[in-house]
């Protein structure tokens, strides 16, 4: 097709470099998988880089970006290159910048590689952020691993156990993480860049309802956010230690009364919250598919806002929240409605 696919420019004032880390979990064996051995998990690091530093990061594998217009545009004869091949603005083995940062960690929807939400990670290491982009194995359409091998979805047709222990498992991992991300032995060569005492953690899909679950059970994870991700498991009567939450979803599938599950979140979060909806979005208007989707011609059915214009409002709207929660910088866009913002909703339940 010729077409050369690209990602938002980062907003923020760092360039952003990249590590790839390959983590095993030697003290638990595979969720899906056990006869696999332990646990192991792709991880994307992002990170505030000294500008002109590294080399360009590849978007994804050729054969991840096979796997994923297998699941969502099968037929369609898109050139697995074409996706591979997106320009990114993270780079590889970039210097790392002075300081200290607070480190989000960012879950994908089920079936979606860790890659599909490269815009915002790259964003949030823009902005002063170390981002973990975690892969949770077995449950996306393809993950390539240093050795070469490219492990496909195993859940993605039948779930085992159901929803509750996608959620439980993913949790886990990103304990996991966070424990190989701050340990003094960490595997990643810049892990002093993080500050262990702010770190927070958004997700899309199962990934934001995965994000309450990390939450519930690692008193590290200190504000979170859901990009319209149903609850598989309630947010506890008792609330999350007063620790705060960010509801970011659609307007067609997460306004009060339309998903039980936020109806209910929202009544059992106990400390800063809010509840946004975007008009125009889908489900997949808070990842890159949104963005990559029209530069080849694919429509993106219920969307009616652009991938770009769906992009800058989640891009904008989470670093708002983990800006205030995670840094204490005050922020107005949180305030209420904004003229410059019209399809952003403030729900009030």
């Amino acid at each position: 097709m010729g077409v050369q696919l690209e990602l938002p420019r980062p907003t923020g004032p760092h360039a952003v470099g990249l590590s790839t880390l390959d983590l095993v979990d030697t003290g638990r064996l595979d969720p899906w998988v056990p006869a696999a051995g332990p646990r192991q998990l792709m991880v994307s690091v992002f990170y505030p880089a000294r500008p002109g530093t590294g080399a360009p990061a590849p978007y994804m594998t050729t054969q991840e970006a096979a796997l994923l217009l297998e699941r969502q545009v099968p037929g369609a004869g898109i050139q697995p290159d074409a996706v591979s091949d997106t320009r990114s603005w993270a780079r590889t083995d970039a210097r790392p910048t002075h300081g200290r940062f607070p480190l989000v960690l960012l879950s994908p929807g089920f079936t979606m590689p860790r890659a599909t939400l490269t815009s915002l990670a790259e964003d949030l290491a823009s902005r002063g952020y170390v981002v973990a982009l975690v892969n949770h194995t077995y449950e996306d359409s393809g993950t390539t691993f240093p050795d070469g091998r490219t492990l496909t979805c195993v859940i993605c047709d039948h779930l085992p156990s159901g929803w509750p222990e996608v959620n439980q498992s993913r949790a886990k991992d990103v304990s996991f993480v966070i424990d190989q991300l701050t340990s003094r032995h960490s595997p990643w060569r810049y892990h002093h860049m993080i500050d262990q005492d702010r770190i927070g953690m958004a997700g899309h899909s199962v990934g934001g309802s995965a994000a309450a679950s990390a939450m519930a059970a690692d008193k590290r994870v200190r504000a979170a956010v859901d990009m319209d991700g149903t609850f598989d498991i309630p947010i506890p009567a008792t609330g999350l230690d007063h620790r705060p939450f960010l509801l970011l979803g659609t307007q067609s599938g997460h306004a009060p009364g339309d998903d039980r599950s936020w109806d209910q979140a929202w009544a059992n979060l106990d400390g800063w919250k809010r509840w946004l909806t975007v008009t125009g979005t889908d489900h997949i208007s808070f990842t890159d598919l949104a963005i990559l989707a029209p530069q080849l011609n694919i429509p993106i059915p219920g969307a009616t806002i652009s991938g770009e214009r769906s992009a800058q409002i989640t891009r904008a709207y989470v670093a708002a929240f983990f800006d205030l929660q995670l840094k204490g910088l005050p922020q107005p866009l949180l305030d209420g409605p904004s003229q410059a913002d019209p399809e952003v909703t403030f729900q009030h339940p």
